[in-house]
């Protein structure tokens, strides 16, 4: 819309003035279309300067209406210099009385680039010493008091072209006047509003700032929306100079009064992590006077949500330059396609300093536009959404660039074709393995089992259930889709299982192997669902089907944990690596006149002890001791002896993991040397380990009887035979 001038009619000054509008690099294009806006046609001389023609009226709209812009110039030459008597005599020709008063007060400003004239301060001299001698003359008197009204010089010099203008502005257009308290990081608020105006959002669209900080993204856009005009709230420097009369300011203001809508039709929205900061928003929002055409609110980032549709999010979240840690900072970053993709008909548009934003989002974004926050180099990161209804009926009858088949998708996600192929194959196969497990489970009387086990390639998931509830776990494997796009297709093959199975959604918990994290869609985990008491062989076991990958009870060990009770009775046992204890609460059960668990984790040790407590057994014959395996084992030489052990070392030691066959090797044999040595005579070893590539032999361990065992320990609901290995050892037999 160009907003119509009533002013220009009304006074017969000469002849139209050279006007410049400063802005920021990469704001030019913005400032060229809000002048077109206004009504005058502005064109680019050279980065961050956009020359139009006006009179006294454009003066002073433009300083009212112009939103991105730095400043409004009045352009009194232009010419080339390259020795300061040139300067200084072209300057003395230019025509300073018509606009500085006597009294007036002349700050001049001034920079150079790749000129001859490189000393900024001499040019200063030499143009107040030029313009000094030129009113002294003109203006026929004998001293310059400077007591006056400010008039602004400022003098630029590139490639030896010198343009003297007056700044008309004072301070610069970002000073609206409703920002009058601070705070770290905040953005400018005409780079806020050119963010908002290269988005795609409008009036009639929701918009969500979801890193607000002090709302200044926020006000701006319900400024733009309400049409009202960002220096409204404040005075500018030619104001009050006698050349510029009153009533040219006065109409400006009358119009744009007359041109402020009322109310918005959607009110744009804030929300933050701090709360202090949102305070300040909303002191902002009511000083620019859109208090109630604005919303903020306390939110974290991903809890970020909605049901409106074809909205906006404009955001400048955290750098890791002035505030936060750059490795902080780069896992958020990680998490905005997971985020992003629950708004599935919005646009989102990401200002950052981080270079590798694409690659921490995984796909490339629609746009980009190289802008500055300040001194920090940036980009304005574009990824567009569906068209609203109205917009994509248009865009279909026009050349548009966007594919009506692109226009569609959403931003972040979205299904590829094959997902609902994979879908329906999932759903089969998971049918078919539940009728299988409807027989045997009830009769054997096991209510936690293994449903699906990455049975087919492209959908790399393990189910389990735990009585009533699925556990689902994915194991990384290469694939085609952006991490949005996975994690809905995540998302679908969970729904396929949930209903499949007929499982209700609350009893439905993901996870993510090696990651260690649950999926996003499913928010915040009814901890009273995740944490749950299960059965298994007739004893009971706390699990945790929400914080770990690893639930509190090892399926795969359920054959084993059976022969530990069968050889238990009157044995004093030995439990290393013991996790939650499963395996000490079976030799409990099978009569183990004393027991020791052996782990490092204070959780585990707190775990296991309740699930001792669950199953009516407690110290002191059952001690539970934290410390590193090794050691343990390695200062009981000489002390306690053993009838019964059971071993299952993780493939990690010391949080370090163990990349190379001969690190697991090494570490697996010399612990099982110190076990055997802290055995009696005919007492039996359970060794397990997950590592397809130990190697365990006669001649590893002298004086041992050992049997590989691992056929016979994996439970039948477990398609990967190889999901551990485990041995029966003898000691001296």
């Amino acid at each position: 819309m160009t907003l119509p001038s009533p002013l220009s009619s009304l006074f017969s000054f000469p002849p139209l003035f050279q006007l410049v509008a400063t802005a920021a690099f990469g704001l030019e294009a913005i400032v060229v279309r809000e002048l077109h806006h206004l009504g005058y046609e502005g064109r680019v001389a050279r980065p961050g300067r956009i020359e139009f023609e006006g009179d006294v009226a454009a003066i002073c709209r433009t300083n009212l209406w112009l939103r991105s812009a730095d400043r409004v110039l009045l352009q009194m030459s232009k010419f080339s210099a390259t020795d300061f008597d040139l300067l200084f005599e072209t300057a003395c020709a230019v025509p300073w009385e018509e606009w500085i008063a006597p009294d007036a007060a002349i700050p001049v400003r001034g920079r150079s680039r790749k000129s001859q004239l490189s000393s900024v301060p001499a040019c200063q001299r030499t143009i107040k010493k030029a313009i000094v001698q030129r009113l002294l003359g003109k203006h026929q008197v004998v001293a310059l008091p400077e007591t006056g009204t400010p008039v602004p010089v400022e003098v630029a010099l590139l490639d030896d072209e010198v343009t003297l203008s007056l700044d008309t502005s004072g301070d610069g257009l970002h000073r609206r006047g409703y920002r009058t308290l601070s705070a770290p990081a905040q953005i400018r608020e005409t780079l806020a509003a050119a963010l908002v105006q290269l988005s795609y959002w409008n009036p009639e669209r929701p918009l969500i700032d979801p890193f607000c900080g002090t709302g200044t993204i926020v006000i701006e856009a319900a400024m733009l929306g309400r049409r009202q005009a960002p220096g409204c709230g404040r005075a500018f420097a030619a104001e009050q100079w006698p050349a510029v009369p009153d009533k040219p300011w006065q109409l400006a203001r009358e119009e744009a009064d007359d041109l402020r809508l009322p109310t918005l039709a959607e009110r744009p929205m804030g929300t933050d992590i701090e709360a202090e900061s949102l305070k300040l928003a909303r002191y902002h929002a009511e000083r620019a006077g859109v208090e109630k055409d604005v919303h903020f609110q306390q939110r974290a980032f991903a809890d970020l949500k909605s049901q409106r549709k074809w909205g906006c999010t404009i955001m400048n979240p955290p750098y890791g330059l002035r505030l936060g840690d750059q490795s902080e900072v780069e896992a958020l970053y990680r998490t905005l396609p997971e985020v992003l993709r629950r708004l599935k008909t919005w646009s989102h548009y990401i200002l950052s300093a981080q270079t590798d934003l694409e690659q921490l989002v995984g796909q490339q974004a629609d746009r980009r536009r190289k802008l500055f926050n300040g001194q920090i180099a940036c980009t304005y990161f574009q990824f567009h959404g569906p068209r609203p209804p109205r917009a994509q009926a248009l865009a279909e009858t026009s050349d548009s660039p966007r594919a009506p088949q692109e226009q569609q998708r959403p931003a972040f996600g979205g299904l590829r074709e094959e997902a609902a192929r994979q879908s329906e194959e999932f759903a089969n196969r998971l049918r078919k393995l539940a009728r299988h497990l409807r027989r045997w489970p009830s009769k054997r009387g096991i209510s936690c089992y293994r449903v699906y086990d990455r049975d087919i390639p492209e959908i790399p998931l393990v189910v389990d259930c735990y009585e009533g509830a699925l556990h689902i776990a994915e194991y990384e494997r290469p694939h085609a889709r952006t991490p949005a796009e996975h994690a809905d297709w995540l998302d679908a093959m969970v729904a396929t299982a949930a209903k499949t199975l007929e499982v209700p959604h609350e009893l439905v918990f993901v996870k993510q192997r090696l990651r260690q994290r649950a999926n996003a869609q499913y928010g915040r985990i009814d901890q009273l669902q995740a944490l749950r008491v299960v059965h298994e062989g007739g004893l009971r076991f706390q699990v945790n089907l929400s914080d770990y990958v690893d639930t509190g009870l090892f399926l795969d060990h359920r054959r084993t944990r059976a022969m530990v009770r069968d050889a238990a009775a009157d044995k004093n046992f030995l439990n290393v690596f013991a996790y939650t204890g499963a395996f000490t609460v079976y030799a409990a059960a099978g009569g183990a006149a004393r027991s020791t668990s052996v782990d490092l984790s204070a959780t585990y040790q707190e775990w296991a002890t309740e699930n001792l407590k669950l199953n009516g057994f407690g110290s002191p014959r059952h001690r539970y001791v934290r410390s590193d395996a090794g050691q343990f084992l390695s200062s009981l030489v000489g002390e306690e002896k053993f009838d019964l052990a059971v071993v299952d070392p993780p493939t990690f030691s010391n949080s370090r993991q163990l990349e190379h066959d001969w690190d697991i090797q090494r570490d697996h044999v010399a612990l099982l040397h110190q076990v055997i040595h802290c055995m009696t005579p005919g007492g039996i070893v359970f060794f397990s380990t997950n590592s397809r590539r130990f190697k365990l032999d006669e001649g590893a361990l002298a004086g041992v009887s050992l049997r590989e065992i691992s056929k016979q320990t994996v439970p039948e609901d477990f398609r990967n035979k190889r999901i551990h290995r485990c041995w029966r050892m003898v000691i001296g037999g």
